[in-house]
């Protein structure tokens, strides 16, 4: 499994690790939308950003969640509509090693 993307700051500066990790678990946690849909917003907005790892890590956290591969692939139209056809690019080569 690859490094978490900050676990350098783990020694580099961990109060601003645990401030990350806090607002996580904010974002995240229980609350009214349920978790699937919470990862499948945060995959679509790292679609929209560039960000194919994120995309990649995302769709496996929501899979673990329950998401259908349609959900995913309709997630990834509404980020297409919103920021155009370069989220489809980015998160072509980070679905292709998944499906």
């Amino acid at each position: 499994m690859p490094e978490h993307p900050l676990q350098v700051f783990d020694q580099l500066d961990p109060e601003l690790r645990k401030a990350v990790e806090d607002l996580r678990v904010l974002a995240f946690g229980d609350g009214v939308i349920p978790k699937k849909y919470k990862i499948l917003i945060a995959m679509a907005l790292d679609a929209a950003h560039g960000a194919g790892d994120g995309v990649r890590g995302l769709t496996n956290q929501a899979m673990q969640a329950g998401a259908t591969k349609e959900e995913i692939a309709e997630t990834l139209r509404v980020a297409l509509f919103i920021s155009g056809v370069g989220s489809t690019y980015t998160a072509g080569p980070a679905l292709s090693s998944l499906f």
